[in-house]
């Protein structure tokens, strides 16, 4: 019974080993899908896990071929190695971590790669990696768009209007027309008006040239319409991108339907104006134009007509033919241009000039002249307007009003358009000098130099009093005499008179002459007050001992006078002795004794005895 139950236990657990086995797996993991950019590398990674031991694990990456799956890398416990397709040797590389590189990545290398895990007892488990290839092409060129087409409505055929090539691609591009930034739809039904044709072509390199030619029924509108083609590619991560072709117009051929004839100048033309007309019609190419005025043939060139300095005989009906022998019967190819040519005739003046009159005299200006349009007189003088019709009127004119008036006609409607006469009036009379302008100098024998401006007819001669070194100008209808001295001291107090004569009558003006006061050396004001202050003072004091002086002279000679009428009673009696002390103030005059007192001593101590 023991013997029993210690086999059933081992058969259990024998089941139980087996069972283990059996159940225990290993799985690979990989990346589904590996992008790569032509001539870059691609790393194809691989990993596996195991629900149990493992050992012995051999792992090998291989490739479909149409003979059936090729090994191309393994690794064991025991070795590892390459042995690649053919079009990858030299570039494949087995890595530690079981992953494989592949450098320099071409077209050929777009495929399944698969990873296998064998795990010995455990057993083995796989995955597959796709390896996908981009390249971008070159930027897509038109051709065949040079020639040209003929625009005709009696037919249903369509034209190659041109191709578009893309080189180099990879996957396979998309190539897209565009007609004024719209793209045409993508038709390829040879009887529709517009399709195109696609086409393309495997390159050595593995890569995709495309070709797309364009079919056209243009018509007249598409003149001006701008094509071009682009070429839509893949990249990486999903990624749609786009190329442009450079932009062409087509070259149509169509017959006229309208012709224009214009004048091509901006306003309105004057005489001695370059006119410029223009003939072209609304087909291509250009036809050959006639040009006429009144049934005269004129010459012209490319449809353009040029008359040089146009007057008024220049004006009229011109006429414009184009030459187009493909138009229909019911164009019309004659046009018929306009020219107005706007004319003012030269202005003349009545009186003539130069006119000569004397100072106090009237003076009476006209011009006139004639226009194709409204016109305007002004006069003129010095850029100052006198007035504003052909007529002008000076009363009683002065030696000022002497110099050149001008009359000026105008066209307003028609700018530029002007014309003028001048005339020279001249008055006589005596020199007249202006206010003179004072001279400075530095100090006293400097240089200085005087103006003496003058107006007068004849021309006034001048005297300068002093003389010096002179000149005469003449400035409009004045004389200017100048002159350069020295300022002595004569020239600084008295100044330098001009004197300005002719046959009828003379004139004169001083010009003063000063010494520059010295701006470095401000002036003192308060200084120069209490100068003259303190003059003023001086001479107070002066006058008030001359007058106290006069005041005692008066005195004594009153005195005197009373004396030696007996008005006044002197004697010895009078007199005290000074050592008495009997006198209380004043001045004592001692008198010697036995002498005969004097006269004046006595008038002057008489008055002090009797206090």
């Amino acid at each position: 019974m023991e013997r029993t139950m210690l086999g059933l236990f081992g058969i259990c657990c024998t089941l139980l080993a087996l069972a283990q086995v059996c159940l225990a797996s290993v799985m690979v993991k990989v990346t589904p899908e590996v992008e790569v950019i032509r001539g870059e590398n691609a790393k194809l990674p691989c990993s596996y896990t195991s629900s149990g031991p493992v050992s012995s694990v051999v792992v090998q990456w291989s490739i479909e071929t149409p003979s059936g799956r090729k090994q191309i890398a393994y690794k064991s416990p025991q070795d590892s190695g390459v042995d690649p397709d053919p079009t990858m040797a030299g570039r494949l590389v087995m890595e530690e971590d079981l992953s494989i590189t592949i450098s320099k990545v071409n077209v050929e290398d777009e495929r399944n790669y698969t990873c296998q895990v064998t795990a010995g007892a455990v057993g083995f488990s796989e995955a597959q990696t796709q390896v996908k290839v981009y390249f971008a092409p070159e930027k897509p060129v038109i051709t065949g768009n040079n020639q040209a087409i003929t625009v005709s409505h009696d037919t249903d055929t369509s034209s190659e209007v041109a191709k578009c090539i893309s080189r180099n691609a990879y996957p396979q591009p998309r190539i897209i027309w565009f007609k004024d930034a719209t793209p045409l739809p993508e038709v390829k039904d040879q009887k529709e008006k517009t399709y195109m044709i696609p086409s393309v072509v495997k390159e050595a390199s593995g890569l995709y040239t495309m070709t797309s030619t364009l079919f056209m029924q243009p018509v007249k509108a598409d003149a001006k319409s701008v094509f071009h083609c682009t070429v839509e590619y893949s990249m990486p991560n999903n990624q749609i991108k786009q190329e442009s072709s450079d932009k062409f117009n087509l070259s149509l051929l169509y017959s006229t339907e309208n012709v224009f004839f214009k004048l091509k100048n901006q306003g309105p033309i004057k005489e001695g104006d370059d006119v410029l007309m223009e003939c072209e019609t609304d087909g291509n190419p250009q036809p050959e134009f006639e040009f006429k005025k009144e049934d005269k043939e004129l010459k012209g060139s490319k449809g353009t007509l040029k008359v040089k300095n146009v007057t008024r005989k220049n004006a009229g009906n011109y006429q414009c033919e184009a030459l187009d022998f493909d138009a229909a019967e019911n164009v019309e190819l004659i046009k018929t241009l306009s020219l107005a040519v706007h004319y003012l005739d030269p202005v003349s003046v009545t009186p003539e000039g130069p006119l000569v009159t004397d100072k106090g005299n009237a003076v009476d200006l006209q011009c006139k002249t004639k226009s194709s349009d409204e016109y305007t007189l002004q006069w003129k003088k010095d850029s100052k307007v006198l007035s504003q019709t052909g007529v002008l009127t000076l009363q009683s004119v002065t030696l000022a009003d002497a110099g050149v008036y001008l009359c000026v006609g105008a066209v307003p409607s028609v700018p530029g358009l002007q014309k003028q006469a001048n005339v020279t009036l001249t008055i006589t009379g005596a020199p007249e000098i202006d206010a003179p302008v004072n001279g400075f100098v530095d100090k006293e024998g400097g240089m200085v130099t005087l103006n003496c401006s003058t107006l007068g007819h004849p021309a006034p001669q001048f005297t300068w009093t002093p003389s010096g070194k002179e000149s005469v100008t003449v400035v409009g209808n004045k004389v200017i005499s100048t002159v350069i001295l020295e300022a002595s001291a004569a020239v600084l107090k008295d100044g330098v008179i001009c004197e300005a004569y002719n046959k009828l009558g003379r004139d004169t003006k001083n010009f003063k002459v000063s010494v520059k006061s010295d701006p470095s050396k401000p002036q003192d004001n308060n200084a120069a007050n209490r100068a003259e202050k303190q003059q003023g003072g001086s001479s107070a004091v002066v006058i008030a001992v001359v007058v106290c002086v006069l005041l005692l002279l008066i005195l004594v000679a009153a005195l005197f006078f009373l004396n030696k009428k007996g008005k006044l009673s002197c004697g010895k009696k009078d007199k005290k002795d000074v050592t008495s002390g009997e006198v209380k103030g004043g001045i004592v005059v001692e008198m010697k004794s036995g002498e005969k007192g004097n006269e004046e001593t006595d008038l002057l101590n008489k008055p002090h005895a009797e206090q």
